[in-house]
């Protein structure tokens, strides 16, 4: 059997029971075809980048599936029915996280792109007393603002 990383997103306006009742319903589909439903984690409720079917919001959903694809592709099906559910990805995987998925470790445990060794900023060299740099067009005499008006 393969393995899977599923997500959903389900509508902002059912509530976490019912998210948990589609969770049941589609482990049970998985497990009629042979297959079986590892982590589950809840996301909780996101804002959408944009909307999708008039909703701003969604509740996000993972599971870890070890299945056949046949049973993938027959919980996707069912998924395709369902108003409930706004969207749904399955990716294949080689081997499933152990632990927290990325989503749902604090801010402080994930490596921050900022803590990469980028040296020392010296390369700009010295400005000495240069001062600020100027444009192009500093260089003309500048109008005074009563010529203006005239």
């Amino acid at each position: 059997m393969a393995l899977y990383e599923h997500v959903f997103l389900a509508r902002q306006d059912i509530s976490n029971q019912q998210v948990d009742q589609l969770v049941e319903t589609y482990r049970g589909v998985l497990e009629q075809n042979g297959g079986k439903v590892g982590k589950v984690e809840n996301w909780g409720l996101k804002t959408l980048t944009y909307r999708i079917k008039k909703n701003r919001k969604a509740y996000y959903t993972l599971m870890n599936i070890d299945a056949p694809s046949a049973a993938v592709e027959e919980m996707e099906r069912q998924m395709r029915f369902n108003e409930d559910i706004l969207r749904y990805m399955t990716v294949r995987v080689e081997e499933h996280e152990e632990g927290q998925s990325a989503m749902m470790q604090k801010r402080d445990d994930r490596p921050r792109r900022g803590d990469r060794d980028r040296g020392e900023r010296s390369d700009r060299g010295d400005r000495g007393d240069r001062g600020p740099r100027r444009d192009r067009d500093d260089d003309r005499p500048r109008r005074s603002r009563d010529s203006d008006s005239e």
